[in-house]
């Protein structure tokens, strides 16, 4: 538990709590995995947010990944203001909409045309539909651990790379809107081999984070990605990457040009609407032309394109493209990486440090984690001490083991090895119990 002062959270808290379920939001914000207040934000600035108790934190959430440009960043702040002074919104079709989407077309080869939407959870939902509708197939597959937002026929896990039928994880996800989603493991090759045998006539697509994010930071190997592309190509499934996290974070074209792969659609959202609410999925031309009103498949949204968004978006794609931070940021995240491993070896706490890019999680545990049951082997007690014991130094990690952490271009040499000195401060003291 914290030992700075929260009196103002705490108040604000409670506050919350009278007319918001849980007092958030999102339930992610509501430190439910680390007890304690959530930290209520008065603001934020570059790679800092500042609570409204008046305390200062390195950012490491940055809204959960959209700020790769840091916060307030001038040329976005810029490019909104402009924006609003023409206008919140239209109903109508608007420039700023084309010219993000000709960002996105370039910067993505396997991305012809993109449908712009207003969440991450309405892109995956949407490319969802799509391939249903374009291979004209029921069977989703997807892979425990991997999280695509609030849809009802994702919101299911599975413990075991046995072909299983999901089972929903939420009240209110009524069982058949499941039955024909398949929940595999992650990185297992095997289980995809043994699923599309049965089944791959029957299967629309595959739907995952090609890097994962949401049971921590987890790669995936080189042999289950040739095996999934191999095998959904041989079966004429759509392979869906959910690049919404990923997207122009690890690196401009995002995870597929960093590994190399070509998808059929690719589902966004974070980082292309420069902290506004944006998401948008894209792919080849003959799929997406299924899509009404060129196809039958439909999808609409009231702000989709939303034009102070759109403006948002063009502005931090133009200066990722003008000055990318790629190559900058694994120099930083090697340093925070060594720097993490031998604060964990030296105070002596089982640690597992997974990181691509900018994009890192330090898991408390000794077993390599590359799926979501070998994530789950982590001290989540021990990591909730983690996060206090950073919080206390002024360090803002994610409030759950399972979550990826970022950083942004505003952070120096200097930052990590704040960072890294506040982390051995903070192991030593769990270490002393």
């Amino acid at each position: 538990m914290p030992t700075r002062s929260q009196t103002k959270s705490t108040a604000a808290f409670e506050r919350a709590r009278k007319v918001t379920p849980g007092g958030v939001n999102s339930p992610a914000r509501a430190f439910g995995a680390v007890g304690g207040t959530p930290l209520f934000v008065a603001r934020a600035d570059g790679p800092h947010l500042f609570d409204i108790d008046g305390h200062r934190y390195l950012d490491f959430i940055g809204s959960w990944g959209p700020m790769i440009l840091g916060h307030c960043h001038p040329r976005v702040v810029d490019a909104v203001m402009a924006a609003v002074r023409n206008g919140s919104s239209y109903g109508a079709p608007c420039e700023p909409e084309t010219e993000l989407a000709e960002l996105v077309v370039e910067a993505i080869p396997s991305v012809e045309m993109v449908r712009f939407v207003s969440s991450g959870t309405e892109a995956t939902m949407s490319a969802i539909r799509l391939a249903r509708g374009f291979t004209g197939r029921d069977l989703i597959v997807k892979f425990a651990g991997c999280y695509h937002g609030h849809v009802d026929s994702l919101l299911v896990s599975a413990g075991s790379s046995a072909l299983t039928h999901g089972v929903p994880n939420s009240p209110g996800v009524p069982r058949g809107c499941t039955d024909d989603t398949l929940v595999l493991r992650f990185n297992d090759p095997a289980a995809l081999k043994e699923l599309f045998a049965a089944k791959g006539d029957k299967i629309a697509g595959v739907i995952l984070e090609p890097v994962v994010g949401n049971m921590g930071l987890v790669p995936p190997s080189a042999e289950f990605r040739t095996e999934l592309r191999r095998l959904t190509q041989k079966h004429g499934a759509l392979l869906i990457y959910d690049e919404v996290m990923t997207g122009f974070r690890l690196a401009y074209g995002g995870a597929q040009e960093l590994l190399g792969d070509t998808p059929d659609i690719t589902a966004l959202g974070k980082i292309i609407g420069g902290g506004y609410p944006v998401g948008a999925y894209g792919g080849r031309a003959d799929v997406m032309k299924q899509i009404m009103p060129a196809g039958p498949v439909f999808q609409a949204g009231t702000l989709s394109g939303n034009p102070v968004a759109m403006a948002a978006g063009i502005a931090t794609l133009k200066e990722l493209k003008a000055s990318p931070p790629y190559q900058r940021f694994d120099a930083l995240g090697a340093r925070l990486e060594a720097g993490l491993r031998m604060a964990a070896t030296d105070t002596g706490v089982p640690h597992q440090f997974n990181r691509i890019g900018s994009m890192w999680t330090l898991f408390f545990t000794p077993t390599p984690v590359t799926d979501f049951d070998t994530a789950k082997t982590a001290d989540t007690k021990r990591f909730g001490r983690f996060f206090w014991e950073m919080m206390d130094r002024g360090v803002y990690l994610p409030c759950s083991q399972f979550e990826a952490a970022f950083l942004c271009v505003p952070m120096t040499d200097a930052h990590i090895d704040e960072t890294i000195a506040a982390a051995r401060d903070a192991l030593k003291a769990i270490a002393a119990g």
